[in-house]
């Protein structure tokens, strides 16, 4: 079997990874930068085509306000740093999720970034902030009434095209950090066949060596697709 086109993973366990070490959760969030850095390139190094990470969901603004802002902070500190690698490798970036309701400077930021590398060959970059599955299937939904669809017309691939994921193609692989069993609202339409891989690490200890395991793990699994 070759290697998965499509890998997503819910980053999860910032925050114990910081408590473990009696450190602030924002610590636990810088950390898991490293691990973005990490992956990343392991991920190119492998010739992964579609890299997809659950950086912030929907509900996540229930959290405290100083933890929201600080999230926010960083991750406009990270998106500038991580320009000049998208350019230098090919990578094309593109945020996943809803722009509304984000601070203007990230949209700003986000639409800048997929701007500058939109015509990139390269692996492509999902980053899923601001997402929730649900949201992104009722907007398809809209859209295909916008879009003036008749009933009969309203088929899986009209309703696909529609996604936030656009031309992206299904989640072969999706993994979960920190032994949590759930999709969190990630992802649902893109997963309906995917492999998943759980593993008790914590995020900020995921890295290259962790990614190839679960690669190796998909490797051995047999997909039917509802076939024998």
């Amino acid at each position: 079997m070759s290697h998965p086109n499509h890998v997503a993973i819910i980053m999860d366990g910032n925050g114990r990874w910081a408590a473990q070490r009696g450190w602030s959760r924002i610590k636990g969030h810088k950390a898991g930068v490293r691990s973005v850095e990490d992956v990343l390139e392991a991920a190119l190094a492998e010739g992964i085509g579609h890299l997809s990470l659950f950086a912030f969901s929907t509900e996540n603004w229930k959290r405290p306000g100083q933890e929201v802002a600080s999230l926010m902070a960083l991750l406009r500190m990270y998106l500038r740093m991580f320009r000049r690698r998208f350019i230098e490798k090919g990578i094309r970036f593109h945020h996943l999720g809803a722009i509304e309701g984000m601070p203007e400077g990230i949209q700003r930021d986000l639409k800048d970034l997929e701007a500058a590398t939109a015509a990139h060959p390269g692996m492509v970059f999902h980053l899923a902030l601001n997402y929730g599955s649900r949201l992104e299937l009722v907007q398809a939904a809209r859209r295909c009434v916008e879009d003036g669809l008749a009933p009969e017309a309203i088929t899986e691939e009209a309703l696909g095209a529609r996604l936030w994921t656009g031309d992206a193609p299904d989640v072969d692989l999706l993994i979960r950090t920190s032994g949590e069993l759930r999709l969190s609202n990630f992802l649902l339409w893109q997963s309906a066949y995917a492999e998943f891989y759980v593993t008790e690490t914590l995020w900020p200890d995921f890295g290259a060596a962790q990614l190839r395991e679960a690669l190796a793990a998909y490797h051995q699994r047999e997909r039917r697709f509802g076939g024998l």
